[in-house]
């Protein structure tokens, strides 16, 4: 069997918090992959000054050891290496896009959706226009721009069209709590979503692989909202600092997030609206999708995060566990597809 030789592509061309995000997901995806009979393992760590390096491992000495190197020597260190494919582990815009493109222009194949439908899809709005036009229910939004005076009424939610894990969103109940919801997700992009709340309800989240070129749907993941105190995500649902100041995990407490039963009568309906979605935006290898359950059972999109780090606590290999897959049998069935 040949061994491939995989690139993990982490950092963030755009801030240290990405930085620190791609590092925890790439660290613990190295350490569980690692298997010298199949793959040999490289590093390509981005800093936000659009320097690589290239370290023995994503320990922070590791890296600070590693020489800086320009885009032009970075590429000619990859071009020098036979590298059969990436593993991109960038959360960034930046990342998901530009870095992916590149790879394109290298000719070297990645795991994961083309850099166009990751721009695309980190646009709310204009995923959710697209996933609408196929017929699946979606919160009713107006886009702004600093200028523009909304004409939705609250309850509302306000978020940033391109910003990740729930930075800058808020829910407005009153008229009153407008400005205030409007000035912090402007702190984040330069357009804002503000979309009808649709009432709880559940929230959950749906994979799906393509394996041998059909789609496998995965087992919703769950997430702990109610309509008192906690009625939508927020950052600090997702992520937190431990004593040490590193970015770790906060949702994957099962108290914050579990997987649905297989049996629970929503699964079948959301994973056949998720498959609808996967086709209608033109995903590969594997999607995932956010949706609102509301009280009559009516699942609704809210947003496309089509990457997974293949880390032991990805959402995608923890519901791909659940259904029997492991984490090393989840990523050769990615590898086959991508290899085609």
């Amino acid at each position: 069997m040949s061994i491939f030789h995989i690139l993990h592509l982490v950092g963030s061309a755009e801030n240290e918090f990405y930085c620190d995000l791609s590092r925890l997901y790439g660290k613990e995806c190295v350490e569980a992959t690692a298997n010298p009979s199949h793959y040999r393992f490289s590093i390509a760590y981005v800093t936000p000054d659009r320097l690589w390096r290239f370290p023995t491992s994503l320990s922070r000495e590791d890296i600070n050891a590693a020489t800086p190197l320009s885009l032009s020597q970075a590429i000619q260190w990859i071009t020098e290496q036979n590298i059969d494919l990436v593993l991109p582990q960038m959360f960034c815009l930046p990342g998901m896009t530009q870095y992916r493109a590149l790879f394109d222009l290298l000719k070297i194949p990645y795991l994961g959706n083309k850099a166009e439908l990751m721009a695309l899809t980190a646009h709310k709005a204009k995923a959710k226009a697209i996933v609408r036009a196929t017929g699946v229910k979606v919160p009713y939004g107006e886009l702004l721009r600093n200028s523009d005076t909304p004409n939705l009424r609250p309850p509302v939610v306000i978020k940033p069209a391109n910003a990740d894990n729930s930075l800058g969103i808020t829910l407005v109940r009153t008229m009153d709590e407008y400005q205030a919801g409007l000035e912090k997700a402007f702190q984040y992009a330069d357009e804002v979503l503000v979309e009808e709340y649709i009432e709880l309800g559940r929230e959950v989240r749906c994979g799906t692989i393509v394996k041998d070129g059909e789609l496998i749907s995965l087992p919703l993941e769950e997430y702990a909202v109610n309509q008192e105190n906690n009625p939508i995500r927020n950052y600090e649902d997702k992520l937190k600092r431990d004593d040490t100041g590193e970015l770790t995990y906060a949702a994957k407490d099962k108290k914050k997030a579990w997987i649905v039963d297989i049996k629970d009568p929503a699964t079948r309906r959301v994973q056949e609206i998720a498959k609808q979605c996967h086709q209608a935006l033109g995903c590969r290898h594997y999607s995932l999708f956010d949706f609102r359950i509301d009280p009559q059972g009516q699942p609704w999109f809210l947003e496309a995060g089509l990457y997974c780090s293949f880390s032991p606590k990805s959402v995608i290999s923890m519901m791909a566990q659940a259904k029997g897959i492991s984490l090393d049998e989840l990523l050769e069935i990615v590898i086959k597809e991508a290899m085609i």
